[in-house]
């Protein structure tokens, strides 16, 4: 396995492998948050096809509750399912957490919804602890065209990093 930062020419492919729900591809709006610097877009690559991702979100948590200045691992994915649970989750958030080790800071964060016991059992097991509960607000154009608007109940984790 690989993991490296998202490329232009690595959208289409992670659209076609590991989808948007909606007509708007979210790897699309992702590459384009990194091209104007507020996130790194970190992409998992087995046997040459996208398995994974992760978003280093520069700007931290978007959600006005939640009082962390750090930045925020966030869109953490593996597709197909039966590559769940082999590391490449683990080593997506490693790579994130070291690049904010190369950017000199000390702290990251990431939300767990409260209906995914699983990634909240991997977070905690790689040194997170619950800061505070939020209520994570997206939309996204659906493919018939309309706006569809999702609020997820989550609770932000943070970690303090080591230095290398």
């Amino acid at each position: 396995m690989e993991i490296t930062v998202c490329r232009a020419a690595d959208v289409a492919l992670l659209d076609r492998c590991m989808g948007s729900p909606g007509r708007t591809s979210f790897h699309a709006r992702r590459f384009a948050r990194q091209q104007t610097g507020q996130c790194t877009y970190l992409v998992a690559w087995l046997d040459g096809r996208p398995v994974g991702h992760a978003e280093m979100r520069w700007i931290g948590c978007a959600a006005p509750e939640v009082p962390a200045d750090c930045p925020e691992i966030g869109g953490l994915a593996v597709w197909p399912e039966q590559l769940r649970s082999r590391g490449i989750g683990t080593a997506l958030i490693h790579a994130a957490e070291n690049l904010a080790r190369d950017r000199g800071l000390r702290t990251v964060g990431i939300g767990v919804a409260k209906d995914n016991p699983r990634a909240a059992a991997l977070y905690a097991g790689l040194g997170y602890r619950p800061l505070i509960d939020y209520l994570d607000r997206y939309a996204y154009e659906d493919h018939d065209g309309s706006t569809r608007e999702c609020v997820d109940l989550c609770t932000f984790l943070v970690k303090e990093l080591e230095a290398r």
